[in-house]
């Protein structure tokens, strides 16, 4: 193996030696004097590349295997050594880019804890998970409700992309469920294919697109939707999925996905803190779905029972094939009309009709003013007389009233989102306390009232047959009365 310290080497013959790897023969570039070799009969004689890759170990060598090297030989051995840096290269790259992606999701999800810790929400499971491109929830439509968890590993300090990589702390890999549940950013098993194209990246925001499905990870992820858009790629698109990302921040950039996302069919959210059912509603600004899913991990609306039939019944314009993996029957349609099917009909009838261009869209105010002005084609059209002949087009006007106002999430900070909601808060309970006072002083007037009515009435009415008792006296002073006030 020291051949390499025979200064004046020239021929070496190797063959039938049982090489079976090119890092054996790595000491014989450093022969100046090595002018032929031979190596039949070896394992490593029967790799493909097997010439090329002598000729790189051994530069000077002028014959192998007993066989004269030509510049043709020499030139396809330069050009295999080019094509493998270059894989090299592009391996190593790779890698980085999954290290970064990794990072990027890890901290997206540690920003968004902090979010939900300053919102004083209850922990859910599973709020540290990653999605990689096999594992998403864009590739395994059939999620439902009934979602495993699975406990996080422990969680880490905030890392930077720039730094090195580290291991998962974790030791216990997730089990693949039949509901394709998401793999852990604390022990990641990322395997990305060329598919995948990375739009956005930084150390807390990932928007990446893969195929027909845009996956969007963290607040800053949102600029993606912005980017120039090519009319090919965009009309690719028919899943979008939100993590790590604050629904109020998303519903702003609703209208736009209609426009920009023509084919847009399925939207799905995990970790988006949809926690009221007027929020579901902001989802009609779309215009256009087949498939939702909201995940139950940081949503915690999904926990209610009443939020599948509102959403059936807001949405009911969109046709709604599934909701989280579950078919939507016409069985569900008829018992989410007969919930809030009443709320609405009221909602819509008893609505004042400033109150009602208020509460409507844009184009909705337009299309109200119109018809209750009476240039339509009957005159003074009442919200009533409006739902039932369907004036109102697309979503019926007593689904439209329930609506979501949009909050630009993105332009104020967590800080100063949970100081306007706080103080909006405060608000609410001194006004909802002046209610309950002024009710309990009214019941408290009615009570007595009620206890002092009779003995009341018994006195009005015998201070009345006292006074006519006699009639000459009472004809009298009732002229006398009128008299005066002539």
């Amino acid at each position: 193996a020291e051949v390499d310290r025979l200064p004046c080497l020239q021929h070496l013959f190797l063959s039938c030696n049982n090489i079976i790897s090119f890092d054996q023969l790595a000491c014989l570039g450093e022969s100046r004097s090595l002018s032929e070799l031979t190596l039949d009969g070896n394992p490593v004689a029967l790799e493909t590349w097997y010439k090329q890759a002598v000729l790189r170990c051994v530069l000077h060598l002028r014959r192998l295997d007993m066989k004269r090297i030509t510049d043709e030989d020499r030139r396809m051995a330069g050009v295999h050594a080019r094509k493998e840096e270059e894989k090299k290269k592009e391996s190593h790259k790779q890698t980085i880019h999954k290290e970064k992606r990794r990072l990027a999701i890890r901290n997206a999800a540690q920003q968004w804890e902090g979010v939900m810790a300053t919102l004083e929400l209850p922990p859910t499971n599973g709020s540290k998970e990653d999605v990689s491109p096999e594992n998403s929830p864009a590739h395994s439509p059939a999620q439902t409700n009934g979602l495993a968890q699975e406990p996080s590993p422990e969680e880490p300090r905030r890392v930077s992309p720039g730094s090195g990589p580290e291991r998962p702390s974790g030791t216990t890999e997730s089990r693949l469920r039949t509901n394709s549940r998401p793999n852990s950013p604390r022990d990641p098993k990322l395997v990305e294919t060329g598919s995948v194209q990375s739009l956005s990246l930084s150390d807390s925001h990932l928007a990446e697109l893969d195929g027909d499905a845009l996956r969007l990870f963290g607040l800053g992820a949102l600029e993606a939707l912005e980017r120039g858009w090519g009319a090919q790629t965009a009309g690719a698109v028919t899943v979008i999925t939100f993590r790590y990302i604050n629904f109020d921040a998303i519903v702003p950039t609703l209208p736009r996905l209609r426009v920009k996302f023509p084919n847009l069919s399925h939207l799905i959210f995990l970790e988006t803190n949809i926690s009221r059912l007027p929020q579901l509603a902001a989802l009609a600004q779309v215009r256009r779905l087949d498939q939702l899913t909201i995940h139950p991990e940081g949503n915690p609306v999904v926990s209610l029972k009443l939020w599948r039939p509102f959403i059936i019944y807001r949405l009911h314009h969109f046709n709604l094939q599934r909701i989280n993996g579950l078919e939507v029957t016409m069985n569900d349609v008829i018992a989410a009309e007969r919930v809030f099917g009443t709320l609405g009909h009221i909602a819509a009838t008893e609505t004042p009709h400033c109150r009602l261009l208020l509460l409507l869209e844009e184009s909705r105010k337009r299309q109200l003013q119109f018809l209750l002005e009476g240039r339509g084609r009957r005159a003074g059209l009442s919200p009533e007389e409006l739902r039932d002949n369907g004036k109102l087009l697309g979503e019926g006007l007593s689904r439209a009233l329930f609506n979501y106002p949009s909050r630009d999430g993105s332009v104020e900070s967590p800080e100063e989102g949970s100081v306007a909601s706080s103080e909006r808060a405060a608000i609410v309970e001194q006004y909802l306390q002046e209610l309950v006072q002024r009710a309990s002083e009214t019941n408290l007037k009615g009570e007595a009232l009620h206890k002092l009515w009779p003995s009341m009435f018994a006195e009005m009415v015998r201070d009345c047959v006292l006074e006519m008792r006699d009639r000459t006296a009472f004809r009298q002073a009732s002229l006398t009365k009128l008299t005066d006030t002539k």
